[in-house]
């Protein structure tokens, strides 16, 4: 039971931050992606 709480400990609590990170980062990912079509969009007009 020990050694199982350890295993957890050691493989769970990284997937848990891991998971969360992900989550965290893929609006942010989605709000840069938009941002650089736009700018994309407006140096496309200045031409």
């Amino acid at each position: 039971m020990e050694e199982l709480l350890v295993q957890i400990g050691n493989f769970g609590f990284p997937m848990v931050i891991s998971i969360y990170l992900l989550v965290r980062f893929e609006g942010k990912i989605t709000n840069l992606t938009q941002s650089i079509y736009q700018l994309a969009k407006v140096i496309e007009t200045m031409k």
